[in-house]
């Protein structure tokens, strides 16, 4: 979901803002009558002063997407009748600081959305790229949401180090999967499961597929969740992995809300089945309501044998509303890996839906 993040995708929970097509006073298209299209986004940029683990030196920069990867574009529906309808959404990343789209150079340029369906009492159907099984149990279950700058979850799951540390990351094959069908259920009191296959494309994936699920369960102030992939190919091209390996990640996570904190926690295990390498990570966070925000903390561990390294990471941070749409952030984050040198980063950010 960026450097390579494999970022945020989401949330998905971005307020719209409704395109008006009067379609119903077209005579030539009667049946458009109920259709609707949304243009919709989110622009997020921060001030920041990193240094992660094993960095030579301290980066200032603006960047982009500090909690939320920033992202425009189009969805909507038709009803079909019946209950039923017929849904589509094109969406793209885009980076706030030289206006460029994706995530990073060489990302294709709608990989946050690009898929057909349809949908009613029997669920959800799509077709195209979407989310992957890992996405959403990953960003609800953190008190930092879809931050690929600040959360620690995210940032050991999707975010590789360029800096001679080797670590990669424990997700396999991005936050987004590319020719897949994914159906989702309907919500049985609050559960939802999803069912994901990616095609290989025929030549490219040489018959090679991802595969995976994930189970989101919310119900007042508790949430569970989880998660199970098995990936054979890359994104947000599909190919397979250098050295052929089928990889396999999984994880399990909650929350409950005690009104006046929130508490999450997860763990999981990412394999590969060449190497045997194994990752294994455990996370506690805290959201605590604040005047008019939400004090933040949130706590990561990895142990990855393939590095014979353990990688700890902390973020505190503020996230202030100035509107249902619009929020201050600030975040201090301090991340350290065995045999390196540690680092701590800063970042002001705002972050604002439309």
């Amino acid at each position: 979901m960026k450097n390579l993040m494999k970022t945020s995708y989401r949330p998905r929970a971005a307020a719209p803002l409704r395109v008006a097509l009067a379609l119903s006073a077209l005579a030539c298209a009667p049946s458009w009558a109920q259709s609707s299209v949304q243009l919709s986004g989110l622009a997020d940029a921060y001030v920041g002063s990193m240094r992660m683990a094993g960095d030579g030196a301290r980066k200032n920069t603006l960047g982009s997407g500090g909690m939320t990867t920033s992202w425009w574009g189009l969805s909507g529906s038709e009803d079909l009748g019946g209950g039923a309808r017929a849904i589509f959404a094109i969406t793209s990343f885009m980076r706030l600081g030289d206006g460029s789209l994706g995530r990073f150079g060489g990302d294709t340029p709608f990989s946050r959305d690009a898929y057909v369906g349809l949908g009613g009492g029997f669920g959800t159907l799509r077709l195209g790229r979407w989310m992957a099984p890992n996405f959403l149990p990953t960003i609800l279950f953190n008190p930092f949401g879809d931050s690929f700058a600040f959360s620690p979850l995210v940032l050991h799951a999707n975010v590789p180090l360029f800096n001679g540390t080797g670590w990669t990351g424990t997700t396999p094959a991005d936050t987004g999967w590319s020719s897949q069908l994914a159906y989702t259920t309907p919500d049985f009191g609050g559960l939802t499961a999803t069912l994901q296959y990616q095609f290989g494309d025929g030549a490219i994936g040489n018959g090679k597929r991802n595969l995976g699920a994930n189970l989101v369960y919310m119900s007042g102030p508790l949430g569970l969740t989880a998660f199970y992939e098995r990936a054979q190919l890359t994104n947000p091209v599909a190919a397979p992995f250098a050295d052929g390996s089928r990889r396999t990640n999984w994880m399990v996570g909650g929350f409950y809300d005690f009104a006046v904190v929130k508490l999450f926690a997860t763990y999981g295990q990412a394999k590969n089945n060449v190497t045997d390498a194994k990752a294994k990570t455990a996370s506690l966070g805290a959201s605590v309501p604040l005047g008019a925000g939400k004090l933040l903390a949130a706590y990561a561990r990895t142990r990855n044998t393939a590095l014979d390294a353990t990688r700890q990471t902390l973020t505190v941070g503020y996230d202030h509303s100035l509107s249902k749409r619009t929020d201050l952030y600030a975040n201090v984050m301090h991340d350290r890996i065995t045999g390196t040198s540690s680092g701590t980063s800063l970042g002001l950010g705002v972050r604002h839906r439309f």
